[in-house]
């Protein structure tokens, strides 16, 4: 059995789109590549066992983050109304190369996620997850008070990440952590 580590979700099926069997996808990921380069990717339903499908072809609807594919073997609209709210995973080695100061959201989950109290480091946290509906947004962990918050994933707020000994420095705004 796989375990979840060795996936990324990177779009879910939503609809199909017309009658030769495409899909209308709405994509979790920065890469358009993901849903327009043909290749293999993988279907998971609920919990299921991810199955091996392979990619054909796909494009972008303008102006939102919807992409339209054709896998092969899904060549009609019944097969493709079987597929809606299927997953769409590829392996989490199947990483795109990134600029300096981009990561994958794998890569931040489990760091701890300290502060500067008084010029001492103190950690209050774990990083959890990611929200990127319209903004990037980290969810932490708060160890104090077993409670998820949401921090904006900028600069300005988490200057330094230490990928290398497990940790994020954060400098949120007077009552973010608050909230």
């Amino acid at each position: 059995m796989t375990k979840k580590k060795d996936w990324l979700v990177v779009g879910e099926i939503t609809s199909p789109h017309g009658i030769n069997g495409k899909l209308r996808v709405k994509s979790f990921s920065d890469f358009e590549e993901r849903f327009t380069k043909p290749g293999l990717r993988w279907l998971q339903k609920d919990k299921e066992e991810p199955i091996k499908f392979e990619l054909i072809s796909g494009y972008k609807k303008p102006g939102r983050d919807i992409f339209i594919v054709t896998f092969k073997g899904v060549n009609y609209r019944d097969q493709a109304e079987k597929l809606i709210k299927q997953k769409i995973l590829v392996k989490n080695t199947d990483l795109p190369k990134l600029k300096d100061g981009e990561f994958h959201i794998n890569q931040l989950l489990k760091l701890k996620v300290k502060l500067n109290c008084n010029n001492e480091m103190k950690t209050i946290g774990e990083v959890c997850d990611l929200v990127n509906d319209n903004n990037n947004l980290l969810v932490i962990y708060l160890y104090q008070t077993n409670k998820n918050i949401l921090i904006p994933f900028v600069k300005e707020i988490v200057p330094i990440i230490c990928e290398e000994k497990n940790y994020i420095v954060i400098d949120p705004p007077k009552g973010l952590l608050d909230l």
